[in-house]
């Protein structure tokens, strides 16, 4: 089996796993229920057991001598990082706290989809934008004042339109035009309104 250099192999994992059983087999020891599972006098019948002598049990099991070895040690470290771990929760423990968590999810999700304005309607119209200096047209201005002629409140300019308006002197026939008889006017024609 051929396993990528990034992810370990089933193989190297159970490997793993073996030898970490090892370890902790090695550093746990005979414990009391194995050394309570094994009769005192293997060669006694049941019946012969309960017949035979009964010996004094000691009060507490001595206590063995502290081996400095590099087993004993990563055993310490192995049981010294497991009490500082949290517990574990239980499946259904689990399951409700994931069910608490996706309620408080929905709930700031309406909450954020409630705060965002709602759609803008596009209404049609024609508003001149008022001129704020220089000739410079406010679309801005003109785009509220469709928007409000509509009953909103405010908005944005979508399409503009220009026309040039001249004074009546242009029309008498024969005069010369001067810079100043005409100007051009821009309109709003569309708008997005809220």
């Amino acid at each position: 089996m051929i396993s990528s250099p990034g992810k370990p192999s089933a193989q190297s994992r159970i490997a793993g796993g073996v030898v970490l059983l090892a370890l902790l087999v090695l550093i746990a020891g005979p414990g009391p229920a194995l050394a309570q599972a094994v009769p005192s006098h293997p060669a006694l019948d049941p019946r012969e057991q309960a017949s035979a002598p009964a010996q004094p049990s000691p009060a507490s099991p001595p206590r063995q001598a502290e081996n400095p070895g590099l087993i004993n040690e990563v055993g310490k470290l192995f049981r010294k990082s497991l009490s500082i771990l949290p517990p574990l929760k239980s499946p259904s423990e689990t399951i409700e706290d994931l069910h608490a968590r996706a309620a408080n999810a929905a709930k700031d999700a309406g909450a954020a989809l409630s705060g965002l304005a709602r759609p803008g309607s596009m209404v049609s119209g024609r508003m001149i934008c008022p001129s704020v200096g220089h000739g410079t047209p406010d679309c801005n201005q003109g785009a509220d004042r469709l928007c409000r002629s509509k009953g909103f409140k405010k908005g944005r300019s979508l399409n503009i339109d220009s026309a040039e308006t001249c004074s009546l002197r242009v029309l008498i026939p024969g005069r010369a035009r001067k810079p100043g008889d005409c100007h051009v006017d821009n309109y709003v024609t569309t708008a997005l309104c809220q």
